[in-house]
C-alpha cells in the first residue's frame, strides 16, 4: 500500500534533520556507486540497536550549490505492515522498499542522470534522527575510456654490422694474392731492367771492339 506523505511529516523533518547527522546504530553500504543509465541501484541501511519495526525513511541531497543542496524526501518504509509511503514527485515504479532480518534495502530502478546525488537512510529516534553515513550515486552516460600513453620514441643508434668471419677470411685470401701479383710484377720489371742494361752494356763492348779491329 502507498500513499503521499503527510505534512506532519515534513514539518518533524524540517525541526530535526540538524540534529543528529549520523550514528553507529546505522550503519549504511556502499559508501558510492558509479552506474550507467538505465541500470538498477541499491543501498541497504542495518539497524543494529533499533527495534526491526521501526520505519525507515529514505531521503536524497541533491548536488550543486550548498544553498540547493536540501534534503528530498523520497519514501518511507514500514516493514512490520510492509506499507511504503513515497514523497511528492517519486513513482512507486522506479523505487522499490524491502527488508529482511537485519537489513533495509532501497532498489532504485532504471537510474537517470538526474538521479545523481547522495542517499541516507534515517530512523526517528528519541529525541533525535539518526541518519545512515550517506550513498554517493554518480549515474553516468558512459565510463571514462583511458587516454592512451603516448609511447616516447627512442630513436636507436645504428650500429655498424659485426664483420663476418667468412668475408674477413676472403678479404685476407685477396689482399695476399695481390700482394703476390705486385711482387711479380715488381720482379719482372727489375730482371728487364736489368735484361736491357746488361744488352746496352754488351752493344757498346761489341762496338769499341769492331772500331779497334778496323784499324
Amino acid at each position: 500500500m502507498s500513499a503521499k506523505m503527510q505534512p506532519w511529516l515534513w514539518l518533524v523533518f524540517s525541526v530535526k534533520l540538524a540534529a543528529l547527522w549520523s550514528s553507529s546504530a546505522l550503519l549504511q553500504t556502499p559508501k558510492s556507486l558509479t552506474l550507467l543509465t538505465n541500470r538498477s541501484a541499491k543501498v541497504f541501511c542495518e539497524a543494529k540497536s533499533l527495534p526491526k519495526t521501526t520505519l525507515i525513511h529514505w531521503l536524497r541531497q541533491r548536488r550543486g550549490p550548498a544553498k540547493e543542496r536540501r534534503f528530498e524526501f523520497l519514501a518511507s518504509w514500514n516493514p512490520s505492515k510492509g506499507t511504503s509511503v513515497y514523497g511528492e514527485g517519486v513513482k512507486k515504479e522506479d523505487m522499490i522498499m524491502s527488508s529482511d532480518i537485519s537489513r533495509y534495502i532501497l532498489e532504485l530502478k532504471s537510474v537517470k542522470l538526474e538521479d545523481s546525488g547522495t542517499y541516507f537512510c534515517m530512523m526517528i529516534g528519541s529525541p533525535n534522527l539518526i541518519f545512515g553515513i550517506g550513498t554517493e550515486l554518480n549515474v553516468v552516460e558512459a565510463f571514462p575510456t583511458t587516454a592512451p600513453t603516448t609511447k616516447k620514441t627512442i630513436l636507436k643508434k645504428k650500429q655498424c654490422p659485426s664483420p663476418n668471419p667468412k668475408a674477413q677470411k676472403g678479404l685476407t685470401c685477396g689482399l695476399i694474392t695481390l700482394s703476390l701479383l705486385v711482387a711479380s710484377m715488381l720482379v719482372l720489371l727489375v730482371s728487364l731492367s736489368v735484361a736491357i742494361h746488361f744488352h746496352c752494356q754488351r752493344r757498346k763492348a761489341r762496338i769499341r771492339f769492331m772500331k779497334q779491329f778496323h784499324k
